[in-house]
């Protein structure tokens, strides 16, 4: 309440332009210091169904509260924190059934935040949805590739149960669409519109000498795992983006006693709020270094320089080896292509990611996409904000369609069978 009354409420309000989903802040603030919460709470859900979400992982310093005009001279109205408090404390409010349904369905296939916003807004209208993804839980990156520490696992576990199980939407676990089930296996079940986002699961690589040896991984498939892993006390991380932090931070708490982040420029990837943290927390930094090649000793790594054509090359004669007992390679990931490969009629750019225009169309009719899978890597808000359009085009799409109509076998007896009690007195 304290934070919320530093709100100036301006008439033209900078931090709701720098929010990707526009989120209405003076109006949560206003309606929370009016004692009106749930009033509150129900504004952000309906604006953003991850809100509890992105009130923890959101880059806050950039988007709404850089925004803040109270920034500018002294500390922004940290707006984190307030949406937090409100949309956690809401959450436990949320226990509406479905919707009424409307007679059709759609498939999501990536429960993702893309994935999730899109179910979301999409059973809101009645729709009967299903999620499939290739993990036993939903969340995608959110759960595999974000840490506990900073996005708890009790996060995604309540808006499984409020957003999924309470609106009547079916999750499909270990479910990898592109493999025993296509998409023409989607569409001849009944599914008018099908959405794919299924992100970026494949790590790109350094392409060097030593990359394949055992004390080496990939961030993407260590945050999904990190207790799988024995890398020893000294570890290297190759890259400085957020993930390349979240690496670092989670190594500290696995035991790792030396974690170090390998940058090839002077300038950090990752975000002033995670790279601080990851400093108090003891990790240092190696700047303006090219990795040459992994040894299974150590690092070995060379002074890095710009060349003519603008690529970043090692020095010769300035290679050092830097002694570690594990390496993590944090250098983003990329898209998998077995669900493009195994559908007939939709295009790919030369990264293998998804074709579609502004609305999500891919270029095989009622499928879209969006998310990683369309764009490459982006923040959590911004496959929110990419979720609601998309939801919105696909419910114009199948708004536009017939009504499904189940022709075959359309009045099949009920078989009868033995229930338990008559099993168990053949036994007995």
């Amino acid at each position: 309440m304290e934070e919320a009354s530093r709100c100036l409420g301006c008439k033209k309000p900078r931090c709701q332009e720098g929010c990707p989903i526009h989120t209405n802040i003076p109006e949560v603030i206003r309606l929370l210091k009016d004692g009106k919460l749930n009033e509150a709470g129900w504004m952000l859900f309906e604006n953003n169904p991850l809100t509890t979400v992105c009130s923890l992982v959101c880059n806050h310093e950039k988007q709404c509260e850089g925004h803040c005009v109270r920034g500018i001279k002294e500390s922004p109205v940290h707006f984190s924190i307030i949406e937090n408090y409100i949309s956690s404390t809401y959450a436990n409010q949320m226990v509406k059934g479905p919707a009424v349904p409307n007679g059709r369905k759609a498939a999501v296939i990536g429960a993702g935040p893309a994935g999730l916003t899109i179910a979301i807004i999409l059973a809101r209208y009645g729709y009967k949805i299903t999620i499939y993804d290739s993990r036993d839980k939903i969340g995608g990156v959110l759960r595999y590739g974000i840490p506990d520490f900073r996005l708890p696992d009790s996060v995604l576990d309540d808006l499984a149960y409020r957003h999924l199980e309470l609106k009547g939407i079916q999750f499909r676990p270990n479910t990898y669409i592109g493999s025993a089930i296509t998409i023409d296996d989607l569409f001849r079940d009944g599914y008018q519109s099908i959405f794919v986002g299924a992100g970026l699961w494949k790590p790109n690589k350094l392409n060097i000498r030593g990359e394949s040896l055992g004390h080496v991984t990939y961030a993407i498939n260590y945050l999904a795992s990190p207790d799988a892993f024995h890398l020893g006390e000294r570890i290297l991380v190759i890259g400085t983006g957020n993930s390349a932090m979240d690496c670092a931070r989670t190594a500290i708490r696995k035991g790792a006693r030396f974690v170090s982040c390998v940058n090839l420029t002077d300038t950090l990837t990752a975000s002033q709020y995670e790279s601080s943290y990851a400093r108090l927390e003891g990790v240092d930094f190696i700047m303006n270094k090219c990795t040459v090649e992994i040894r299974e000793d150590g690092v070995i790594l060379a002074d890095s320089q710009v060349d003519g054509d603008g690529r970043i090359r090692p020095v010769a004669g300035t290679e050092k080896l830097y002694p570690c007992t594990g390496v993590i390679i944090a250098v983003s990931q990329g898209a998998e292509s077995n669900l493009v490969t195994t559908t007939r009629g939709i295009d790919t750019t030369g990264r293998g990611l998804l074709t579609v225009d502004e609305d999500g169309r891919t270029s095989r009719d009622g499928v879209f996409a969006a998310g990683d899978a369309a764009s490459g890597a982006r923040t959590v808000v911004e496959a929110v904000a990419n979720g609601k359009r998309v939801a919105e085009a696909m419910h114009a799409y199948m708004q536009s369609l017939p009504m499904p109509v189940l022709t075959d076998y359309p009045d099949v007896p009920v078989a009868e069978t033995k229930g338990s009690d008559a099993f168990a007195e053949q036994i007995l």
